[in-house]
């Protein structure tokens, strides 16, 4: 079949096995999905500026921090709520999970970041991977006018696609962590040896913040990071800016 041939273009039939859905989630983490997750650094670049931020170490340090107490915590719990909202087929608490995690952000370029590539993921998904639970909520979305959080549409789409919580999650955080060490990559903070040094030195720190949200009470839903969102608020304003967060 001719790869001209829009039939060629039609997702291959449904399989449930956790191979398929595998193959699914690999390719919506993959630094090549479309939804420029290269254009965001969370506040690392105000923090590489300031200094606060300068090594191999105070980089591990500050990723640390954004997963097991800032953005990556949110994003836990709000990726939680969403998947098992998706496997209910519970269109509401989908909804508001989706919600919850766009209000939970403490500056307006992390708010852009989660909602920008929230609504770019789903888009892509949707197109690609065609699902009915997702049409649905996409039309909910639309009609209600609200963005849309990322943590919650990959949450969401995992979910549809057969990938046990536990482990769409822990993609999702070591994607996060990924791409932050891909920024500080691009600020020169490190090279390419010592950011998989990072990566390898995260994996303990990712593990044990998805343990911590899937026992996690509802009630200790937060972030405590203030650090990072000072560095966010004063990216705000930063002379010359790489990104876009």
């Amino acid at each position: 079949m001719s790869m001209n041939d829009p039939k060629s273009l039609a997702p291959a039939p449904q399989n449930k096995g956790f191979s398929a859905g595998l193959y699914r989630m690999l390719a919506w983490l993959s630094p090549g999905f479309p939804i420029g997750s290269f254009a965001f650094s969370h506040g690392l670049e105000a923090a590489a500026a300031s200094g606060a931020v300068r090594d191999p170490y105070s980089l591990r340090t500050w990723i640390s921090a954004i997963v097991a107490s800032g953005g990556g915590r949110i994003d836990a719990d709000i990726f939680r709520d969403a998947h098992r909202a998706s496997v209910a087929g519970d269109l509401r608490a989908l909804m508001d999970a989706n919600r919850r995690g766009v209000a939970f952000r403490a500056t307006a370029e992390t708010r852009l970041e989660t909602t920008a590539q929230g609504e770019a993921f789903l888009a892509t998904c949707r197109a690609a991977w065609p699902s009915p639970l997702l049409d649905r909520w996409a039309e909910g979305i639309s009609e209600s006018g609200e963005p849309l959080c990322h943590a919650a549409a990959v949450g969401a789409a995992t979910a549809q696609a057969g990938v046990p919580l536990h482990c769409a999650l822990l993609g999702y955080l070591q994607a996060l962590a990924s791409n932050l060490v891909s920024a500080a990559l691009r600020l020169g903070i490190i090279g390419q040896t010592d950011g998989q040094r990072i990566v390898a030195a995260l994996e303990p720190v990712i593990n044990a913040a998805v343990a911590g949200a899937l026992t996690r009470e509802p009630t200790s839903f937060g972030s405590a990071a203030l650090a990072v969102e000072l560095a966010s608020m004063a990216h705000e304003t930063q002379y010359t800016r790489l990104f876009r967060s």
